[in-house]
Parts: structure tokens; C-alpha cells; sequence
């Protein structure tokens, strides 16, 4: 029964390709005939079009890989620079991405490169780590193994070839994006439009300046290229080929996207719960939903056996979601029909997929051996109050920038460049037309075939009603983490450009306001034409000039203090030697000089994260003692104390580090409201720098400048007052 079932259901989807492949051009021919057009001009026309918009398209993704390494050949000043210099400006996590890049390059054979990535004892000491499991270094790998099979080596150094993949990337996300906005208007001006706000707002719609090797710098451009795909799949009328291309590139980006991000499946777990949303409301092919489903299912396991069994992927809500989804599809046999019971089944529907995923991953992790982020968890109760903590790493969290509410200087920026403005008209037109679609179904009315300009019905095309959820989604995230602007911001300015560059959209709203002077659908061409335009015309006077000005100007990144630091590791320090202090300068220091370190400024381990907290306890009110068995326990030599840190005067108060050492080591005392660090210690980081007992008698310090003080960890301890 299931086989034939199978059979039946390849029939249908062969049957409807076939007539939608008929329909079209008798369609076509038709329409032609009217307007007195021949079948060829008609093609020539359409391959015009594509041929352009596609040029459009690959241009704009090129200018914009070509701006990103102009600026930042001219930030950095990366051609005149040694390698140590241009090292260091990779800082914190980037640094360790980069370095295990070097270390691929450095080994005799690839395989043999990522054998000593997974078996790792080099890096943190006392510990031995799988690299690339814990730090998705798929990444590091492709690029190394492309600039070895090209033979770059003798062409390009390996550090521009790995900037230039991520650049290039960069151009690959913008022309994803471009074809998105270009294939929901029908105009390639709606694309030139999505990449002049994406640009212009660069500050809020990538992180490509401040941290070139994150993640998600190489994930994203992968999961544009899924949505622009996903996009023409859920299009009506769409013919055969092109569903199957669409399909298949669905498929090996949702894929590659998994791979390339250790977070990939909450985003993806967004967009499962959009196409839920958009199949429950009966706005879309129930058959195409549940083949992307599956392609969801599928990237999934084969990221688990791929990733060393990921535990974390099978504890992720998308795979509950997408298992009970699956589950409950035999509910939804009655559904698409108007009646009474169809719409109790909905709701029973709608309530059974909830109930059955939140079961499924209570499930799951009860059984499933996981850490799943369980800092996140934690995190997410602090953040919305059902919960208070004193724990250092969870309290340094919560003042990072990227995790608070952004701020109003977001919101103003987005509006002098008319991007807020513009998509909130839009998403308004849109969410009342969709909210009109779905009170005609629930009403018995079915949905066209077809969806005619001067129906002004935008809500009933499913790719539309897919955005609109989509975005709305990513937007309430981005309203609580500000971090999150950058997987919502560059969907508003695809929406905001195929909105205003969309005849159906001003067709839709000139509807509602029943217009008689002026013919609607002339009217609807010329704005979607005319706005546009002009938006692009201002948009070019004021910020083309300063775009311009960051090109031409010279800026300068050095940093002194921390090149003497690390010619001194390398020159002075034994190759044996275990460096301690703040995780982002281990970073850095195993980066430059190779050296292994006590800490990493990783956050998706348990052990790290306690090694971090332990190990800024050298900034806390502790005793040297104390600090001298905290470092010894990591098998430490050398010990960098950061006037930065030491001295550091934020901006928000409670939110230094020191602060919250203090806070997590109960060293602080309220009085007439107001708080104050006590102990009967001093300052570690300050006190060590009296060079008296017993902070000598523990410590010895061998090199320091205006910015780091490096001590050696005594091993032969001599008690002298």
C-alpha cells in the first residue's frame, strides 16, 4: 500500500508538471496573439531579460567582493604588512579559525592535517580536543584543500587566498539575494535595489568587517542561495525543470549550510516553522512542503554521521519538528476542503505537531547522551527574568553588545537610508492581504490558479506569504538580541525592494482604496518603476560619495605592543611553554607564535567555559596562592596580565570584567545603594605588579611594555618575607 502510494503520489506531481508545462505556453501563445506579438519576438524578449538580470545579478556580487578587499586593504594596510602584522588582526575566536587554516597548510599531507585537527593535544593543554567537531572547521578544510589542488602556492599567500574565498562568498550571499528580490518582482531592478540598501547599511547586515572567518561569514552566503532557491520552488505554474533545479539546489545548499555552522539548525528551525505556518493555512503545496521537509530530515542525519555523530543535531527542535510534522501528515488528508470538520481537524492539526515535537525532543534529550548548549538555556531564562545568577561566563554574556536590545542608533540608521520606512509599508500590505487570504479560506473560498496583476491579491502566492512569516520571525528575534540583525536585516532589504519595485503589491493597495480617477494597473507600472528610481537616485547623491571616501581613505591598524609580545614569545619562550590569560589573547598568541595555550575563547564547551572563568580570576581579589593553584592546575608557565583589563573603565558599570569577578566571587558590598568591591586581597592583576611578597615568591616577571605584563610561573617556590 505505501509503495503504490509512493507511485501515486510521483504520478500526480508527473501529471501536473506536464500540464503546467502545456498550459504555459498555450498561455503564452494566447496572450501573444492578442497583443498581436510573435512566439519568437516573445522569446528573444525573455531571453533579453534573463540574460541581463543574470548579468545584473553576477556583477553586483562581483562589485561588492571587490569593495569588501578594497576596504580592507585599506583598513589594514594587509600588502605592506609582515605576516605577524597581518596576523594579529585576526583577534579572539578568528585568530583560532585562521591558525588551524596555518596548521592544515603546514602538515605533510592533507590527511595527515586532519588527523591532528581530530586528535588534537597541541592547542589547549591537559586536553586533547576534536577541532573539527568542536569548532566546525569544515570550513578551514575546503579552503585548505583549494588552495593546495589549484596550486595557489606559487601565485598567492595562503592567508589573501582565505580572505579572498570569504570575500568572494560575500559577492555569492549578495547575488543570492539579488535573484530572491529579482524572482518575486519580476524586475532585476528590485535586485539593484536589495544590494545598494545591503551595502549601505553594511554596518547592520554583516559582520564580514569585525570578524572575517566567523562562521557565519562562510554559512550565510549558503543559506541566501537555499532561500533564493526555496523562493522559485514554491512559485505557482512553475514548469518542470525549473522545479527540479530549484529542488536540487534547495537540497545541497540546506545541506552545506548545516555543515558550515554549528547553529545552522536553529535558523533552519525559523524557516521550518515558516513553511508550517504556510502548509497549516492551506497557503501552499502541501506535496512541496513535505519535500523540503525531508531535505531538512535528511541534512540532518547526514550532518550527524559527518560531524562525528553530532549529538547535538539529534536533540535540535528542528528534527522534532520535522519528525512530528511527518507524523501528523496523514491528519491533513481533509484539511484542504471547506468544511466544518476540516477546520476542527486544522486546529486538532496545528495542536498535535506542537504536542508531539516538544514530547519528541523532551524525548530525545532525556535519552540522547548531550550538551547541547545548556549555557544557552540557562542564558535564554536570565535573559527574560525567570531567573538571577551570580555566574561570571553567564553575567559576561549578558553585557555583551550583540546580546542586548538594540539600540536606537539601529533604528535611525535604517530609516536615513529609507530602508525601515519602506518595509514596514510593504510588510503592512502584505500582512493584510495575506490576513484577507486566509479569512477567504477559512470562508470556503479557494485560491486561484492563477494570480492576475489586476486581481490585486498578493497575498495568495506562496513565496510571498513565506517571506512575510519568515521575516516576521527574524525581526521579533532581532527586537531581543541585537546580534540577530544579521540574519534579519539583509531579508529587509530584499523584501523592502521587490516590494516597491512589484506592480502587484501597488495593484493590491490601490484595490483596497478603490481608485477611479486614474487606471489602477497603469498606475501600479508606473509607481513600481518611478519609486524605485528615485529611491535609487537619492540613495546614489548622499551616500555613493561616502562609500567613495571609506575607498579612498587611509586608515591605519597597528598595534605595537602586541608585535614586541609576540616576537618576544617566539624568540624568548621555551617551545614547551603553556601560556595563560584572557582567552582572546590566546587566541592571538597560538595564532602568531604556535605556542600552546590554557584557555580558547570558545563557548560551546563545558570545560572551556570553566577554564575561562578560572583563568580571569588572575583579574578578580584573590590571593596569590590562590591564583598560583588555579594556574599550576592548567599546567601553566608563562602568565600575560592586560593592562586593558586590568584598568579597564567601561562604559557600563557592573559590566567590566573585574566587576563581575567580583560579583561571582562575593566580593561586593551594598551601602545606601551603592556597590563596592571588598576583600582582604587586593587586586591580583595590580597587586603583582609591587613585585613584593609573597606575589615574588610565586611569580617572576620576565618582559612587559605599556600594554602586557608576562610573568613566569615559579616552579621552585621560595617563601621569603
Amino acid at each position: 500500500k505505501m509503495s503504490s502510494g509512493a507511485a501515486d503520489l510521483r504520478q500526480r506531481k508527473k501529471q501536473n508538471c506536464t500540464e503546467s508545462d502545456k498550459m504555459a505556453p498555450e498561455e503564452r501563445n494566447k496572450e501573444n496573439s492578442k497583443l498581436g506579438r510573435s512566439p519568437k519576438y516573445m522569446l528573444i524578449q525573455r531571453f533579453a531579460k534573463l540574460f541581463f538580470g543574470c548579468l545584473a545579478a553576477v556583477t553586483s556580487g562581483m562589485m561588492y567582493a571587490v569593495y569588501l578587499s578594497t576596504y580592507h586593504e585599506r583598513k589594514f594596510w594587509f600588502s605592506s604588512r609582515q605576516e605577524l602584522e597581518r596576523e594579529i588582526t585576526f583577534q579572539g575566536d578568528s585568530a583560532i579559525y585562521y591558525s588551524f587554516y596555518k596548521d592544515l597548510l603546514k602538515a605533510p599531507s592533507f590527511e595527515r592535517g586532519v588527523y591532528e585537527l581530530t586528535h588534537n593535544n597541541k592547542t589547549v593543554s591537559l586536553k586533547t580536543i576534536n577541532a573539527v567537531q568542536q569548532m566546525t572547521l569544515y570550513p578551514e578544510l575546503i579552503a585548505s584543500v583549494l588552495y593546495q589542488a589549484s596550486g595557489s602556492e606559487e601565485v598567492i599567500e595562503p592567508v589573501y587566498f582565505y580572505i579572498d574565498v570569504v570575500f568572494g562568498l560575500q559577492g555569492i550571499y549578495v547575488t543570492a539575494l539579488f535573484v530572491t528580490s529579482w524572482v518575486m518582482s519580476g524586475t532585476w531592478l528590485a535586485g539593484m535595489l536589495t544590494v545598494a540598501w545591503f551595502i549601505i547599511n553594511r554596518t547592520d547586515t554583516t559582520r564580514i568587517d569585525y570578524s572575517i572567518p566567523s562562521r557565519e561569514n562562510w554559512a550565510l552566503p549558503y543559506f541566501a542561495c537555499q532561500v533564493a532557491a526555496l523562493t522559485g520552488y514554491l512559485k505557482k505554474n512553475l514548469n518542470c525543470s525549473a522545479e527540479k533545479f530549484c529542488y536540487l539546489l534547495v537540497n545541497a545548499s540546506t545541506y552545506t549550510f548545516v555543515m558550515m555552522w554549528e547553529y545552522s539548525h536553529y535558523l533552519l528551525f525559523v524557516q521550518a516553522v515558516s513553511l508550517f505556518l504556510l502548509d497549516s493555512f492551506a497557503l501552499a503545496q502541501t506535496e512541496k512542503v513535505h519535500e523540503v521537509y525531508r531535505i531538512y530530515l535528511f541534512s540532518v542525519i547526514v550532518g550527524y554521521l559527518l560531524q562525528f555523530e553530532n549529538s547535538a543535531l539529534l536533540v535540535s527542535p528542528l528534527l522534532s519538528l520535522v519528525v512530528a510534522l511527518m507524523l501528523s501528515k496523514s491528519l491533513q488528508m481533509n484539511m484542504k476542503k471547506s468544511t466544518f470538520v476540516s477546520r476542527l481537524l486544522k486546529i486538532m492539526y496545528i495542536y498535535l505537531v506542537l504536542t508531539v515535537a516538544v514530547t519528541l525532543n523532551f524525548l530525545l534529550k532525556m535519552f540522547i547522551p548531550h550538551k547541547e548548549n545548556e549555557h544557552l538555556l540557562k542564558f535564554i531564562e536570565v535573559k527574560l527574568g525567570l531567573n538571577t545568577t551570580k555566574n561570571f561566563t553567564m553575567n559576561w554574556l549578558l553585557c555583551q553588545e550583540s546580546l542586548q536590545a538594540p539600540s536606537q542608533d539601529f533604528f535611525l540608521r535604517l530609516t536615513q537610508s529609507s530602508l525601515l520606512p519602506f518595509y514596514i509599508l510593504v510588510l503592512i500590505i502584505c500582512l493584510f492581504s495575506v490576513t484577507q487570504v486566509i479569512f477567504r479560506r477559512i470562508c470556503g473560498e479557494p485560491l486561484k490558479e492563477t494570480v492576475k496583476l489586476e486581481d490585486g491579491r498578493i497575498g495568495e502566492r506562496p513565496e510571498i506569504v513565506y517571506h512575510v512569516i519568515h521575516t516576521i520571525l527574524l525581526g521579533c528575534l532581532a527586537m531581543c538580541l541585537e546580534g540577530m540583525k544579521y540574519l534579519w536585516t539583509p531579508y529587509v532589504c530584499m523584501l523592502a525592494a521587490f516590494g516597491v519595485c512589484s506592480p502587484e503589491l501597488w495593484m493590491t493597495l490601490f484595490k483596497w482604496l478603490r481608485l477611479k480617477a486614474v487606471h489602477p494597473i497603469l498606475l501600479a507600472l508606473i509607481l513600481s518603476m518611478a519609486v524605485p528610481t528615485i529611491i535609487g537616485f537619492s540613495l546614489w547623491k548622499e551616500f555613493f560619495p561616502r562609500i567613495m571616501t571609506e575607498l579612498t581613505e587611509l586608515q591605519e591598524f597597528y598595534d605595537p605592543d602586541t608585535v614586541e609580545l609576540m616576537t618576544w614569545i617566539k624568540r624568548q619562550a621555551p617551545v614547551a611553554a603553556v601560556f595563560a590569560g584572557s582567552p582572546q589573547l590566546m587566541g592571538v598568541i597560538k595564532l602568531c607564535t604556535g605556542w600552546m595555550v590554557s584557555s580558547l575563547p570558545l563557548y560551546n564547551d563545558d570545560d572551556l567555559l570553566k577554564r575561562n572563568e578560572n583563568i580571569y580570576q588572575i583579574y578578580s581579589k584573590r590571593s596569590a596562592e590562590d591564583i598560583y593553584k588555579i594556574l599550576t592546575s592548567y599546567k601553566a608557565n608563562f602568565l600575560v596580565i592586560e593592562d586593558s583589563i586590568c584598568n579597564e573603565v567601561g562604559p557600563v558599570r557592573g559590566c567590566r570584567v573585574k566587576d563581575l569577578l567580583d560579583i561571582a566571587n562575593g566580593h561586593v558590598v551594598c551601602e545606601e545603594g551603592d556597590n563596592y568591591a571588598y576583600s582582604k586581597y587586593g587586586r591580583f592583576c595590580h597587586e603583582i605588579k609591587m613585585n613584593y611578597s609573597p606575589y615574588v615568591n610565586y611569580f617572576t616577571r620576565v618582559y612587559w611594555n605599556r600594554s602586557y605584563f608576562v610573568y613566569r610561573i615559579n616552579t621552585v617556590i621560595s617563601f621569603q618575607s
